[in-house]
Formats: C-alpha cells, structure tokens, sequence
C-alpha cells in the first residue's frame, strides 16, 4: 500500500491550517512514518502538482489522501480520520469523527 498526502500551501506560504491537523492527528497517533509522499497543492497555482491531483481526483479541499492498494487500485480519502480507521488500522472515537467535520470546509484548494 502507499499512501500520497496531498496538502495545501497558501499564498503567504503557510501551510493551511486543516493540513496542519491532520498532520498533527497522524503524529498523535505515531502513524506520520505511514504516509509515503507528500505533494503540494499551491493555492493560486493550477499547475502545482497537488492541484492537479486534485483537478484528476475531482478533489476541491485539502488535505486529502490518495491510497494506492498491491493491485495498483487508488482510493481517495478526504477525511484523515477515515484514513486512520479503515486503513491504518488505528481507532477513531465517534467524538473524534464529528470533531474532524469542519464548517470552512466551503471552497476549494
């Protein structure tokens, strides 16, 4: 299995702050060595290679994680805590799913 994280990098060169959880989540639970890649999507940037990964996957927000399986399938993940729970195989509280469900979640990379 390897697993692509795509994060988010703003203009005033910040990563953006959900990013910067999920990030912090995977840490937390000593899962950070898991992640195999890390690709860059830039804001205001179309050709950066996050953002067409993102534009290839139909994905407009960031982070988002794409799993490719031994068979070569690729599953997108939008939600880290999803990814931690059917994929790597950590648990994940109810609590802790409905937290990671964010209002700015409107717009997109």
């Amino acid at each position: 299995m390897h697993i692509t994280m795509v994060k988010k990098r703003k203009l005033d060169g910040t990563d953006c702050r959900k990013c910067n959880q999920a990030t912090e989540q995977l840490a937390s639970r000593g899962l950070s060595d898991r992640i195999n890649e890390i690709i860059w999507a830039v804001e205001g940037d179309p050709e950066s290679p996050g953002m067409k990964l993102g534009e290839q996957h139909g994905v407009e927000l960031a982070p988002f994680f794409l799993v490719r399986d031994d068979q070569g399938e690729t599953q997108v993940y939008t939600s880290v805590m999803r990814l931690i729970k059917e994929r790597l195989g950590a648990q994940v509280s109810s609590h802790e799913e409905a937290s990671n469900v964010d209002p700015d979640d409107i717009g997109g990379i």
